[in-house]
């Protein structure tokens, strides 16, 4: 009988060898799954920020107008609704928000209904400047998953659905 063909190994291999036998309870197909899960996030998350290391604008730039233009209200948020979306404080946000409008990406003005409110808007600059990002985020992540045929795509996806409702109690 032939051997089975043996997978190259990935540096998550060598991760869960090493801890292998050591850690009670790890089970490796789990550490492995997670592992793998974190590291291709991290490259993701690496490539975005170095798509913006020659340019004036930054990641963070694009991730403020895509919390802007997604949101259920894309014409206008507050500081606070941005701050809350991006997951950062709103004093980060309020530095990010000046940035912006000294790039001439968005406007903040009074709220004329409620003067105690600011009002963020996207101006054609900043559209162009997150359709941009999201396009070449959008082939950064086709990219990474490039080795992949369309069938185990549509499989990984099943099985990290599995999971993530799981997860949700669903």
């Amino acid at each position: 009988m032939a051997k089975a063909p043996r997978h190259a190994q990935d540096s998550v291999d060598r991760h869960v060898a090493r801890w292998t036998g050591l850690l009670d309870g790890m089970d490796p197909e789990v550490e492995g799954a997670i592992t793998r899960m974190q590291a291709i996030t991290k490259r993701i998350r690496a490539d975005d920020h170095a798509a913006y290391a020659d340019s004036d604008d930054t990641i963070e730039d694009y991730w403020t107008l895509h919390a802007l233009l997604i949101q259920p209200y894309p014409e206008e948020a507050t500081p606070a609704q941005l701050a809350d979306a991006c997951g950062i404080t709103r004093a980060a946000m309020t530095s990010r928000i000046e940035r912006l409008v000294q790039r001439g990406h968005v406007t903040r003005e009074v709220d004329p209904v409620d003067r105690r409110r600011l009002l963020v808007r996207p101006t054609p600059s900043g559209r162009a400047l997150w359709e941009k990002g999201i396009e070449a985020g959008l082939a950064r992540e086709k990219a990474a998953f490039s080795a992949l045929d369309a069938g185990e795509l549509r499989s990984l996806n099943t099985l990290l659905r599995k999971v993530v409702l799981h997860l949700e109690g669903g």
